[in-house]
């Protein structure tokens, strides 16, 4: 089984690589403007790593094939990016690294993941309310979340495609 370990500094150019891969699906769903996004820069991906929220699945020869970056939004561990390989898509890779988090958000005393998403695309909001996560309306958002949603419009993401998700930590279920 592949093992979860925290991103090393060593890491950040495959993690650029998984994410134009995954983001290349994008494609698929008539979403091309996703897919050309920038990717994140080695400087914001480190800032993940040091903080020590910043998450690698790796195969049997220690190389990153899925990530996780994670922020504190209203207190909450906020899960701003899950990108899977898509050579090891559909293996549950993002479901554990979720997991993950949510074993260290109850260590840092927090109660709850959030995430903001597309509503529509498969493997984004109908992926994450399968694995628990609900959408939280307008008013349920704090204002940091609220707030980062707006960030979102102002670089185009659609609102009305993106929601807002909301996952108690296993401790508070």
């Amino acid at each position: 089984m592949n093992s979860i370990r925290p991103t090393r500094h060593s890491d950040l150019v495959v993690l650029q690589q998984i994410e134009l891969a995954a983001g290349a699906l994008f494609r698929d769903v008539g979403m091309p403007d996703i897919a050309d996004n920038p990717l994140p820069t080695i400087e914001a991906l480190a800032a993940f790593q040091e903080a020590d929220r910043s998450w690698v699945t790796v195969d049997d020869d220690d190389q990153p094939i899925a990530f996780v970056l994670v922020m504190i939004v209203d207190g909450l561990a906020h899960v701003e990016q899950v990108s899977v390989s898509p050579a090891y898509a559909r293996q549950g890779l993002g479901r554990r690294l979720i997991d993950h988090v949510d074993a260290w958000a109850v260590e840092q005393g927090m109660a709850a993941l959030t995430l903001t998403t597309f509503r529509g695309v498969p493997w984004n909001g109908p992926y994450y309310q399968r694995i628990g996560f609900v959408t939280l309306a307008a008013e349920e958002r704090g204002p940091e979340l609220t707030q980062l949603m707006v960030q979102e419009a102002a670089h185009g993401l659609d609102p009305a495609e993106r929601i807002a998700m909301r996952r108690p930590t296993r401790l508070h279920r």
